[in-house]
């Protein structure tokens, strides 16, 4: 059980205590937010939720607080934290201090994400997935390439980056065989037909990332399965006039949208509009993609070279963006605060929504009975 408070503690001792009442202000639970509501939980998990006023009529010890209680936050786009990048440790133990120096601040689940890289260190990396996915918050892995465009590398190493390969589908294959959910990251212009079935046959979730695909593409893609893009409007073609791209075919459609909320990777009124824009709602889905300097030091090294933290953007020698420097709470906030979505919403984004692009629905991202009591305590909303 998970309860992450950010400045206030429980006046009883939670890890010693079976059975409790945790009575919020607010209570989203991952669709609606209300107020008057209290949640019963015994054993790590929500066992009922009721009106306020049915709180400790049992006698359990209660939990009031003048927080807001929500689900603690899912990001499916995590490279590092703590001062760990998964590819650079591709370790149980690297895991899960990335998965530490993000829960600090309320994700209480991640898809530690690895880049582009050799066909080893991937292997290292589903190894590390399989020993520990399903503890410490790590609920599965993100694979973001090596069968991605050149064009639209971003920070990925060109010389990584290569045609799809028996080392990526076996690497699939391993880690869905032991019941780990896998998010992979591909360009459909750089895989042969059919790819996209492929790993969605193994149950993998494919999104379309650094890509240089045009509109048509993207569409026949998504026809194929693909259920969501990365990173929205970094690493793909643009909108313009005359060619959607893969923005506006992503934008126009029903596949879930991955996206940053830092300011510096999307313009805010650009997210604004792009929010308003989608056809069905409750697409859009909030990452950190954050890297080793969250809650680490204020450099790391990604291929052999030396990315710097400055003014709260992370750059390369050339001071180009290379990374970003921000995790989850940070995100809703600014969403709320400087995007204009409202609160409902933006808890869904970094809530439900990704639960849902994952399939993940009855065991991450929701509050109700039956579901791990992995909350976050919001004391700034």
């Amino acid at each position: 059980m998970t309860v992450i408070s950010q400045g206030r503690t429980a006046p009883f001792d939670l890890e010693n205590t079976e059975a409790w009442w945790l009575v919020p202000r607010q209570l989203f639970d991952g669709e609606t937010l209300r107020a008057g509501l209290a949640l019963r939980i015994a054993a790590g998990r929500i066992d009922d939720i009721v009106p306020t006023g049915q709180a400790g009529m049992d006698g359990l010890p209660i939990w009031k607080t003048a927080s807001l209680a929500s689900p603690g936050f899912f990001d499916v786009q995590v490279n590092g934290g703590g001062g760990v990048m998964f590819n650079s440790d591709p370790s149980p133990a690297g895991l899960k201090a990335i998965a530490a120096a993000h829960r600090a601040s309320g994700t209480t689940a991640v898809l530690p994400t690895l880049i582009t890289d050799t066909p080893d260190i991937m292997e290292r990396a589903v190894t590390a997935a399989l020993a520990v996915a399903g503890s410490d918050g790590i609920v599965g892995v993100h694979l973001e390439g090596p069968h991605i465009s050149v064009e639209r590398k971003g920070a990925h190493n060109p010389l990584f980056i290569r045609p799809m390969d028996e080392h990526t589908l076996s690497a699939v294959r391993r880690l869905r065989a032991g019941g780990v959910p896998v998010l992979v990251t591909l360009a459909p212009e750089c895989v042969p037909p059919g790819t996209i079935v492929t790993f969605s046959a193994m149950g993998a979730v494919v999104s379309l990332g650094h890509t240089a695909a045009d509109a048509a593409t993207t569409r026949a893609a998504i026809a194929e399965g693909a259920r969501s893009v990365t990173h929205l409007y970094n690493g793909m073609t643009p909108i313009t006039s005359r060619e959607p791209g893969v923005v506006g075919a992503a934008l126009d459609s029903d596949v879930y949208c991955g996206f940053i909320a830092d300011g510096h990777h999307v313009d805010d009124t650009v997210l604004r509009l792009s929010i308003r824009a989608r056809p069905v709602r409750d697409r859009m889905v909030l990452v950190s993609d954050a890297m080793s300097t969250w809650n680490g030091p204020d450099h790391f090294t990604l291929y052999d070279e030396t990315i710097h933290l400055v003014g709260g953007r992370l750059v390369n020698r050339l001071g180009s963006l290379a990374g970003v420097h921000i995790d989850m709470a940070t995100s809703l906030r600014r969403l709320v605060e400087n995007v204009g979505i409202s609160l409902e919403d933006a808890l869904k984004m970094a809530t439900a929504n990704p639960s849902c692009l994952m399939r993940l629905e009855d065991s991450v991202g929701f509050l109700r009975p039956g579901m791990p009591a992995d909350i976050v305590l919001l004391d700034w909303a």
